[in-house]
C-alpha cells in the first residue's frame, strides 16, 4: 500500500515540476475546438448514412422473392465498394473540385490535406477534406443503391459492377457539382439542402432507365396486361430496414448542417420527423380507403417517400410545411405506384414512386414553401411562391429537376443500351426461374428453405 501512494505522489510532483511549456505548442484555442468538434459531428453524420446501406439490405431483400434475397442484400455491400472506389478515383474531384459550372477537372485520386485548394466549393469549412470526402461518399452510395433498386430480380451482376462504376464517375458527380459544387445551378441558387434532387431524382432516375431497359420479371403481367403481384418474401425484414434508413436520415438532413454550434440541426431534425410521420400515415389511410385494407408496404413507402420530398427542404420551411410536404408525398407515392404497375413499370422496390416522384416533389416544394428568413439562413436562394417570392425560386427549382431527370435518364439509356447490345444485361429466363441467388453466385440466402422447395418442385414434376 505505501508503495502504491509512492508512486503516485512521484507522479504528482512530476506533474507539478514538468515546466508548463512544454504545452504552449498543443495550446487549445476556441477555433481549434470548434473545427474538432465539426469534425466530429460531420463524422457522426457520414456514419449514419453509411449504416443507412444495412437499411436499403434489410427493405430490399425483404421486398424481393426469397430466392434472390441473399443476392440483394450481398449486392449492398459491393455497391459500397464500388463507389467507394470510384468516387475516391474521379468521383469527387468531378463532383467538388475546381473546374466550370458542368463539371469539376481538379482533385482526383484524393491523397490528403495538401489537396484542399482544389476544392474551391468546400474552401469556406475548416473540416478536413478527407472527412468531406467520407461524408459525400456515403451520400453518392445512397444514390447508387436507389438505382439498383430498379435492376432487382433480373438484371445479371456484371452490369451491377459496370453501371455502378460509370454512374460514380460520369452520373452522380456532375449533378452533385452543378447543385453543391459551385455548378451552374448553384450559380442560380437551386435550394437542395441534402439532396432530393442530386441524392435521390438522380438514382431514381437511372433506375427508372434500367426498369424501362430491363423489361418487367418473368410472370408480373398476364397476357392481357393485368399485373400479377409478386410479394416480398419478409415484411418483417422490410419494416427493419425502414426503421434503420429513418434513423440514418439524421446523419443526411441534419447531418447536412456540418456542425452543432447555433443548434440549426435541431430544426433540421424536426422538420425532417414530422414529414416522415405525416407520410407513413398518410399512405396507409390513403391504401385504407382505396383498397379496403391497411396495406403496410404502402406505409413503409409513404415513410420514406416523405422522407425523400423533406430532404431537400427541411431548412428552407416552417414546422407546418413540413408536415404538409410529407403528407402530400405519401399520398402521391401511393397512387404513382399503382399507376406505375399498371402501366407496365415493374419496379419491385417502387424506386421511382419513392424516390424519384418524391424527389421532384421536394424540388418543387422549396419553391413553394421557402421562407424569406430560412433561406437567408442557410444563404441559398430566396422565399418561395406562398412567402412573397414570386415565381423565380420555383422557376429555378423546376429548371434543376427537369436538367437533372433528363441528363440522368439519357446518359443511363446510352449507358445501358451500349452494355445490351455488347452482352446483355438481363439474366436468362432459366437462371431468372432459379433465382439470382444460385444462379449468380452459386448459393441460396436461404439454403434450406430453398432445397425443401426445389425437392417439391421435382415432386410435382414426377407425379
Amino acid at each position: 500500500m505505501r508503495k502504491k501512494w509512492a508512486v503516485m505522489g512521484l507522479a504528482a510532483s512530476a506533474l507539478l515540476t514538468f515546466p508548463f511549456s512544454a504545452f504552449a505548442a498543443d495550446e487549445v484555442t476556441a477555433t481549434t475546438v470548434q473545427t474538432n468538434l465539426d469534425t466530429f459531428f460531420v463524422f457522426l453524420a457520414f456514419a449514419l448514412v453509411l449504416f443507412m446501406q444495412a437499411g436499403f439490405a434489410f427493405l430490399e431483400a425483404g421486398s424481393v422473392r426469397m430466392k434472390n434475397a441473399g443476392h440483394v442484400a450481398g449486392k449492398t455491400v459491393l455497391t459500397l465498394g464500388i463507389a467507394l472506389v470510384a468516387f475516391w478515383a474521379f468521383g469527387f474531384g468531378l463532383g467538388f473540385g475546381d473546374g466550370n459550372g458542368f463539371f469539376g477537372y481538379q482533385g482526383f485520386f484524393l491523397s490528403g490535406e495538401e489537396m484542399k485548394p482544389l476544392f474551391g466549393a468546400l474552401a469556406g469549412l475548416d473540416i478536413p477534406i478527407s472527412m468531406m470526402f467520407l461524408f459525400h461518399l456515403a451520400f453518392a452510395a445512397v444514390s447508387l443503391s436507389i438505382a439498383f433498386g430498379g435492376f432487382a430480380e433480373r438484371a445479371k451482376l456484371s452490369v451491377y459492377i459496370i453501371f455502378g462504376v460509370l454512374f460514380m464517375i460520369i452520373i452522380y458527380p456532375i449533378i452533385a457539382h452543378w447543385v453543391w459544387g459551385g455548378g451552374w445551378l448553384a450559380a442560380i441558387g437551386m435550394q437542395d439542402y441534402a439532396g432530393s434532387t442530386v441524392v435521390h431524382l438522380t438514382g431514381a432516375t437511372a433506375g427508372l432507365a434500367a426498369t424501362l431497359m430491363l423489361k418487367p420479371r418473368l410472370g408480373k403481367y398476364n397476357k392481357d396486361g393485368k399485373p400479377n403481384i409478386i410479394p416480398g418474401h419478409n415484411q418483417v425484414f422490410s419494416v427493419i430496414g425502414v426503421f434503420i434508413l429513418w434513423f440514418g436520415w439524421m446523419g443526411f438532413n441534419p447531418g447536412s448542417a456540418l456542425t452543432p454550434s447555433g443548434g440549426f440541426f435541431t430544426y433540421v431534425a424536426l422538420t425532417t420527423n414530422l414529414a416522415a410521420a405525416a407520410g407513413g400515415v398518410a399512405a396507409l389511410l390513403i391504401s385504407w380507403v382505396v383498397l379496403g385494407k391497411a396495406d403496410i408496404p404502402s406505409m413503409l413507402n409513404g415513410v420514406l417517400a416523405a422522407l425523400v420530398a423533406i430532404t431537400g427542404s427541411c431548412a428552407f420551411v416552417d414546422v407546418w410545411a413540413a408536415v404538409v410536404i410529407g403528407l402530400v408525398a405519401g399520398v402521391v407515392t401511393f397512387f404513382t405506384a399503382q399507376w406505375f404497375e399498371k402501366a407496365g413499370i415493374d419496379d419491385p422496390i417502387y424506386a421511382f414512386s419513392v424516390h424519384g416522384i418524391a424527389g421532384m416533389w421536394g424540388a418543387i416544394s422549396t419553391g413553394l414553401f421557402a421562407t424569406p428568413e430560412l433561406a437567408k439562413q442557410v444563404n441559398v436562394g430566396g422565399a418561395g411562391l406562398f412567402y412573397g417570392g414570386g415565381f423565380h425560386q420555383l422557376g429555378v427549382q423546376l429548371l434543376g429537376m427537369i436538367g437533372t431527370f433528363i441528363f440522368v435518364l439519357v446518359l443511363s439509356f446510352i449507358i445501358l443500351g451500349i452494355m445490351k447490345a455488347l452482352g446483355g444485361i438481363r439474366v436468362t429466363e432459366e437462371e431468372e426461374m432459379m433465382g439470382l441467388d444460385i444462379s449468380e453466385h452459386g448459393s441460396y440466402g436461404y439454403p434450406e428453405q430453398m432445397k425443401a422447395v426445389g425437392e417439391v418442385d421435382r415432386t410435382r414434376a414426377n407425379s
